[in-house]
């Protein structure tokens, strides 16, 4: 039986990052297994902080010196010291958004400390400049580093160097500030300011708050043959790391969903990782149609009768045309996020 992608491109890093290093060891299921969906201090590759969980990563590389696990307090044998995350995308036709779906997985290690890797595998389509500037920013506010590469021979890199030394910290901030500089000269040559931004992504800035709104729907939850959970995951930590520095309150709004459709998706979606960080995500928060006060009740109804239709053709023009009359009412202040 022919090996999968994700375990084609797990054996691509065992072969290339698997020898032994000087004081840590690699941890990763190059075969078919659920092992990786554990928790790390369980012996699995998954991270999370504060009884919320990320999504497993696809390997790891750990020091045996004893660490206490902030998902749970369990303490465990092994420190984490850089985490991978691994797609194949590329070569498959994911060049928008699609990318961002797996961007959480190796920021939990971040959180957690490590040198979270997220290994986008060469391919056809180029890396979307986005995400060197979701890790550039994380890397500046959580605890760890957080790396987008398309080399494995930069963690090789990484790798060869004694954990700890001064070399291998030089090694790392090198990267990064590679990273920020790259990141940074691409916003400033595509958009200029984050009010540029914000207007061709789908974002309302105002004085007192960030507003990023996307027309998801219950469906894209509870069906499996979707991704948009992910990817909604994905755009949620643009938002939140790019206008961090503005320092607001920040809000997502799905215009096409209710406050019954959360309750009932916090229910049939309670061990979901994607909607479990959609709904606990620090400095964000997640609001329905209904978190909003004085929209009329034309625009209410409109998206109301949306709420299950897929967004395309004719469907997708009346979203639209909803959408932009919404937000011309919340930056005339006519329409307002409820307290």
């Amino acid at each position: 039986m022919a090996m999968s992608k994700d375990e084609l491109v797990k054996r691509e890093i065992f072969n290339a990052l698997g020898s032994d290093k000087s004081g840590i060891e690699m941890r990763i299921f190059v075969e078919s297994s659920n092992e990786d969906q554990k928790m790390f201090s369980d012996g699995g590759l998954t991270f999370g902080l504060a009884g919320v969980a990320y999504g497993s990563c696809d390997c790891a590389f750990v020091k045996k010196q004893a660490w206490s696990d902030p998902f749970n307090n369990k303490t465990c044998e092994y420190t984490p010291v850089m985490a991978i995350e691994a797609t194949a995308a590329r070569s498959s036709g994911s060049s928008g958004n699609a990318q961002f779906q797996r961007f959480h997985h190796a920021l939990g290690a971040v959180r957690n400390g490590a040198l979270g890797v997220y290994y986008l595998r060469p391919g056809k389509l180029g890396i979307r400049p986005e995400l060197f500037l979701m890790a550039s920013k994380a890397s500046q506010i959580e605890p760890g580093n957080y790396l987008i590469t398309e080399s494995l021979d930069v963690l090789k890199n990484i790798l060869a160097k004694p954990y700890g030394s001064k070399e291998w910290v030089e090694a790392v901030e090198k990267e990064i500030l590679d990273q920020k500089n790259k990141a940074e000269l691409w916003f400033k040559e595509k958009y200029g300011t984050l009010a540029n931004f914000a207007k061709r992504r789908s974002t309302v800035l105002s004085d007192e708050y960030v507003l990023k709104h996307a027309g998801r729907m219950s469906r894209n939850f509870t069906d499996s043959s979707q991704r948009a959970g992910h990817i909604a995951v994905g755009e949620m930590y643009l938002t939140k790391y790019l206008f961090s520095e503005l320092g607001r309150p920040m809000y997502y709004l799905f215009p096409r969903m209710t406050d019954q459709d959360f309750s009932q998706l916090d229910l049939k979606k309670a061990v979901d990782k994607e909607w479990h960080l959609l709904r606990n995500e620090s400095g964000i928060k997640l609001i329905s149609l209904d978190g909003l006060y004085g929209v009329p009740k034309e625009i209410s109804n409109g998206f109301r009768r949306l709420k299950d239709t897929p967004l395309k053709g004719k469907a997708l023009r009346e979203y639209n045309h909803l959408v932009v009359k919404l937000v011309e009412l919340i930056n005339l202040k006519r329409v307002g996020i409820n307290p």
